[in-house]
């Protein structure tokens, strides 16, 4: 499914998910948290400067981590890309979301080395398992700042493939309108990015993964399922987002489970995602 020459890539998305498909909840597994936020923390690094963006939630303070890459085309405003780095608890978050965070790195490591048109914002975000708290901090800052964003993309369980009739499921009516193989990616945007969505389905197909898009009119709330990640929070304070997703519990029987293991991840899927990621971003 990947391109040739995509080994390299593959091995490294391997060694991310190595690192941080682990308990990582921060009260039922603190120094798993710990662990993997450090890990993002130094791999970013390695592309920029990092920076921390704190918040409080139940009295704590947490940190959404961010990279900001130059582009190379000025008075773009920014894409940003987030994937969550927390899990459910008691779960090592194979798909969910360490698959997310390892295409954050790569896409970082990537563009570092060979800039998109548009600076691109790489933001880590914690706590989407409490409900999105980390997300919506940041688009409600940047919101108050006024900081406009091309884009806003997130990566959400992005590594789970079942080729099989019937494997994947939809919220009710959905079933008739698209396939029903859980074989492709899955783009779920708002009004504005309905040209978006286009561009980047072409990319996907071009890196040999099928793809498929819906639009949520009314910030999602019609289907609260396309809702549930770190895009809508950025939906909700106006902001043109995106979640590209395997679609998580609709098509992966491991969601929020103990089993959802590195066993159960789809390495050329992933390293295809991440490629059609690559291409797509140049393009928008």
């Amino acid at each position: 499914m990947p391109e040739v020459g995509s080994e390299d890539l593959q091995r490294r998305l391997e060694a991310h998910l190595r690192q941080v498909a682990q308990p990582r909840d921060p009260d039922w597994s603190p120094l798993g948290h710990r662990q993997v936020e450090q890990y993002i923390q130094k791999q970013l690094s390695e592309c920029g400067p990092v920076e921390p963006f704190p918040f409080e939630a139940n009295g704590r303070q947490h940190c959404n981590w961010i990279l900001k890459l130059p582009g190379s085309r000025p008075g773009r405003p920014p894409i940003l890309v987030g994937a969550h780095f927390d899990a459910a608890p008691a779960t090592p978050g194979a798909d969910d979301n360490a698959s997310g965070v390892a295409v954050l790195l790569e896409l970082a490591r990537h563009f570092a080395a060979d800039p998109a048109p548009s600076p691109l914002w790489l933001v880590a975000f914690d706590l989407e398992e409490r409900g999105m708290v980390g997300s919506t901090a940041y688009a409600r800052f940047l919101r108050q700042q006024r900081q406009p964003l091309r884009l806003m993309l997130s990566l959400e369980m992005l590594g789970y493939r079942d080729p099989a009739p019937g494997s994947q499921r939809y919220p009710a009516g959905l079933e008739k309108l698209y396939p029903n193989r859980g074989d492709y990616i899955g783009l779920i945007g708002n009004w504005p990015t309905w040209g978006d969505l286009l561009k980047l389905q072409r990319d996907f197909q071009k890196a040999g993964i099928p793809c498929c898009w819906l639009l949520a009119g009314q910030r999602g709330l019609i289907l609260p399922a396309t809702r549930l990640s770190d895009h809508s929070p950025f939906w909700d304070a106006g902001y043109a987002a995106v979640m590209v997703t395997d679609t998580a519990f609709l098509r992966n029987p491991h969601y929020h489970k103990p089993s959802d293991t590195l066993e159960t991840l789809d390495q050329d899927f992933l390293t295809g995602v991440c490629q059609g990621l690559m291409a797509g971003i140049c393009l928008l």
